[in-house]
């Protein structure tokens, strides 16, 4: 169509027949419904043209129906034209005489890049045939480097045949000819292979040059050995070449072997042999520090260096020298096959890692972000690995493709990610527009309730932190304006907050003068905690601030209540006399319980108790008031002295008072203590009844069979009302231990008897009575376990000397029961293993102890037979003759381990 022509008018209802009715329907999802409908018959480009023109106009959600369907035929005719374009470039290099695999790996990357349907006709047959060549290709130039290794192994063989005898060599000759004839078949099929000319030009290079090392080494050695046959059979012929051979034929023919004299090397300039050993050197030392680092293209490039130095110098430097320059030659080719065979090992492992990616078990797929890090990581580690060796373009194409394919779940997991990104932004803007709403209603809080209003803004925090990931940018992006917004919303709280840190700190202030105050007054510190309780539970604060804030406004009321704690505890530190005598006391019984000594332990603990009812106390005082009244009498002696003569007994009494009245009030006289022993307190009057009641009566005694029970007068008891009053009653309990007349208290002495102990006399003596129990708990079974191993030492030793005393081995050890042991002892092994081991039964019956496990049997055996001798006493009375009779039998390791088991019960008992 030119441009003046006009356009073709488009006609309506041919449009709706064609469509099915989809212009003249009722509603917008019957004709989108027709439109569906209609696109399932595969319309021309042309037709959908038409009505996607029409249609645009009237219904634009029926109009994308056909859009997609328009983009969809143009994508395929797009496709269809770079299907055709890329097909053309794959056969013109499958066409090619000459293929590089480069080339061939470029085109199907291209091609993908380009979006080319790789997975469809033909360019699916044309890459399978592409791939097809360069495996090919690559397995040619594998098989050459087969070939030049097999070519070293072979030379190696015959140079190894020319050190060994020559009958060796003539053995070996045939099988060595077989495997060079068949090294030169698979070299010529090499070359007459179809991809030949295409492999990379190094390799026919080397092909030739092993060809041409392996037929000369062989040759020489043909030659070689026909010579020494012939020399083997002639003696006038000619020696061959190889000295073994030379020196065997010689011996063959009777003529003795000289020693060539060696050949002096021309003197050389010593200045040209110092600069030919530098430039060696200098070489040698790259090539060693190469090979020592790893780098195989560096060793390779260094090696190459070496070998024109020695080429250039060979012939000047020393014979030392050139053994380190082809000893490190050697080991740079080490390297060098070493690094391309790890290569391809590494490239393997990487191939089977990713191809391992999608076959893995059921319930163990690699999520999205995983399979992304991870292909990121195998290709990074391919990349290395080519670094550092030749390239292999079959294991890369593998490598390649499954990388692509497990690609796929990066990419449905990117879009995924997209797709929820999106939504995760509308939820947030959306969240801003309510906090904002939400500012606008909410000026001031509600009923003053700070806190709801403070517990709101926290769940749109919480909801803004919850409401699912986007990226970095988008986050950058959204951020600020959340920060607005919540700002915005909580102005009117944080104005509110400072009025009450402000008022906080005033009240802090008034803490601090409270706490400086020299009487501390507790209603106005209770009124001050109680105001700042309300300010706290009215207005919510950080609580970090708030923590600060309380431990600043409580520090200095602590302080002051400490004060005063410290007050008190130094007025309750002043002892009393009593304390003193208590604490000395229970300092003595810690020594004593510190040295280990029984009876110590004892008598300290008597003197503790002896000072806890006071006895101590009232001893020293009796003893001051004898002390003191018999240095007052001997100063009446020295005073009467110097006295005129009495004539009566009264008046010299009289003298002696006198004397010693004034020698006790100068000032040269020694002053005297007086401690005057307390009187005991008068009986209270109690009122008698006028019965005749047996006791009633105060010439008739107590009869304590004639009185009821709860009515008799304990000597150590009171009655239920006693520390009341010392009124008689039921349920005497004696004396509170919160009294702290002691603990341990045995007297029961009433409250009255002692005054009440301070804190730290009485948590002493508590601690050191507790500490010497334990002790003497620790030295009785001390004494028990020595007594034990008393007994048997005597047994062992058939000596009843060394048997330990009746007292210490206990209670149920009776002196009869020693001196039957003693006589057992002493009499001599009289009694038999077997009545021994019974006797032995028994005593473990009547110890209740477990019987080792060979003598189970003989224990049940025992016990039946018990059972039937009804009147016969039990093993538990009849247990130190048991003993007796073990003791009467030969000493024995293993019923010496069960009659100490059985004792250390028994003797406890």
């Amino acid at each position: 169509m030119t441009s003046n022509q006009t356009a073709k008018p488009i006609d309506t209802a041919t449009l709706d027949r064609l469509t099915g009715g989809a212009f003249t329907a009722a509603t917008a999802g019957e004709r989108a419904s027709r439109i569906r409908e209609w696109l399932l018959t595969q319309p021309a480009p042309e037709q959908l043209a038409d009505v996607f023109k029409e249609l645009s106009v009237k219904d634009k959600g029926a109009a994308k129906l056909v859009r997609e369907k328009l983009d969809e035929a143009r994508r395929a005719k797009g496709q269809e034209v770079l299907g055709a374009e890329w097909a053309a470039k794959a056969q013109a290099l499958i066409d090619t005489g000459k293929l590089n695999i480069a080339d061939a790996l470029a085109w199907q990357r291209d091609a993908a890049k380009a979006g080319a349907p790789l997975s469809k006709e033909p360019l699916l047959t044309l890459k399978t045939q592409l791939a097809e060549r360069v495996r090919g290709i690559e397995d040619l130039q594998h098989q050459v480097q087969v070939q030049r290794e097999a070519a070293v192994l072979l030379a190696q063989r015959i140079e190894v045949l020319s050190t060994k005898p020559l009958a060796d060599a003539q053995t070996a000759l045939d099988a060595l000819r077989t495997d060079v004839q068949h090294w030169q078949g698979q070299a010529d099929g090499l070359v007459s292979n179809t991809n030949w000319v295409s492999v990379d030009v190094k390799f026919p290079a080397l092909l030739d040059a092993s060809k041409g090392q392996l037929l000369v080494v062989w040759d020489a050695f043909q030659a070689a050995l026909a010579v020494a046959v012939a020399a083997a059979q002639d003696a006038a012929a000619p020696l061959p070449p190889v000295p073994v051979w030379a020196d065997e034929i010689r011996v063959a023919r009777g003529v003795p072997l000289v020693a060539e004299p060696k050949v002096a090397k021309p003197k050389v300039d010593p200045e040209l042999r110092a600069r030919a050993n530098a430039a060696v050197k200098a070489a040698l030392a790259t090539v060693e520090q190469e090979v020592g680092e790893g780098h195989g293209k560096a060793s390779a490039g260094a090696a190459g260096a070496l070998r024109n130095a020695l080429k250039e110098f060979g012939k000047l430097i020393d014979t030392k020298l050139e053994n380190q320059a082809h000893a490190a030659l050697a080991a740079a080719g080490e390297l060098e096959g070493w690094q391309r065979w790890r290569a391809d090992q590494i490239r393997e492992e990487l191939v089977g890692k990713a191809e391992g990616l999608l076959k893995r078990p059921e319930g163990q797929a690699i999520g999205g972000r995983k399979m992304q890090e991870t292909l990121r990581s195998l290709r990074d580690q391919w990349k290395q690995t080519d670094q550092g060796g030749v390239p292999n373009h079959a294991l890369w194409k593998r490598f390649d493709e499954a990388c692509n394919e497990a690609y796929k779940v990066v990419e449905s997991w990117l879009e995924k990610v997209k797709a929820e990104s999106a939504e995760h932004r509308a939820q947030r803007l959306a969240l801003i527009e309510e906090i904002k709403g939400w500012a606008a209603a909410n000026r001031t809080a509600l009923d003053d309730d700070w806190k709801g209003f403070n517990r709101i803004l926290h769940q749109f925090s919480n909801r803004w932190r919850d409401a699912g990931h986007v990226g970095e940018k988008m986050f950058a992006e959204l951020q600020p304006l959340w920060k607005t917004a919540f700002a915005e919303a909580a102005a009117p709280l944080e104005a509110v907050q400072a009025q009450s840190l402000a008022a906080r700190q005033a009240m802090i202030e008034e803490a601090k003068q409270l706490g400086a105050m020299p009487v501390l007054r507790i209603d106005a510190v209770k009124s001050l905690q109680q105001r700042w309780q309300a300010q706290a539970h009215a207005i919510p604060v950080d609580r970090r601030q708030e923590q600060k804030l309380w431990d600043a406004f409580r520090k200095p009321i602590d302080e002051a209540f400490n004060r005063k704690s410290v007050e008190r505890e130094k007025a309750e530190a002043a002892l009393g006399a009593r304390d003193r005598v208590v604490l000395d006391a229970a300092k003595a019984l810690e020594a004593a319980n510190a040295s280990g000594d029984a009876q110590a332990i004892r008598a300290a603990m008597a003197a503790l108790e002896a000072a806890l009812h006071g006895q101590a106390q009232a001893q020293a005082d009796v003893a001051a008031a004898g002390a003191n009244e018999q240095a007052a009498q001997a100063l009446a002696q020295v005073e009467n002295k110097a006295l005129a003569p009495v004539d009566t007994a009264q008046a010299a009494t009289e003298n002696v008072a006198d004397s010693a009245a004034e020698v006790k009030s100068s000032e040269y006289a020694a002053p005297a203590v007086s401690a005057a022993v307390p009187k005991p307190a008068p009986r209270p009057v109690v009122a008698v009844r006028g019965d005749d009641r047996p006791g009633m009566k105060k010439e008739t005694p107590v009869d304590p069979r004639a009185s009821k029970w709860g009515d008799r007068k304990d000597a150590g008891r009171g009655g239920r009302d006693a520390r009341d009053g010392g009124k008689p009653g039921f349920g005497d309990r004696g004396p509170r231990r919160d009294d702290r007349g002691g603990f341990g208290d045995r007297s029961r002495a009433p409250q009255s008897s002692a005054p009440r102990l301070g804190d730290t006399a009485f948590r002493a003596q508590r601690d050191a009575l507790e500490n010497a129990q334990q002790a003497l708990k620790k030295l009785a079974a001390q004494a028990h376990g020595e007594a034990l191993v008393q007994v048997l030492t005597a047994w062992e030793k058939r000596d009843a000397a060394l048997l330990p005393p009746a007292q210490e081995l206990g209670g149920r050890a009776a002196a009869q029961a020693r001196t039957a042991w003693s006589k057992a002892l002493g009499a001599g092994a009289s009694v038999k293993a077997e009545a021994a081991a019974q006797h032995l039964l028994r005593l473990e019956m009547a110890a209740e102890v477990p019987t080792p496990a060979e003598h189970l049997d003989a224990r049940r055996g025992l016990q039946l037979q018990l059972l039937t001798r009804r009147n016969d006493p039990a093993p538990a009375q009849t247990w130190a003759e048991d003993t007796s009779k073990v003791l009467s039998a030969e000493f024995d390791a293993a019923q010496a381990r069960r009659l100490q088991n059985v004792l250390k019960v028994l003797l406890k008992r």
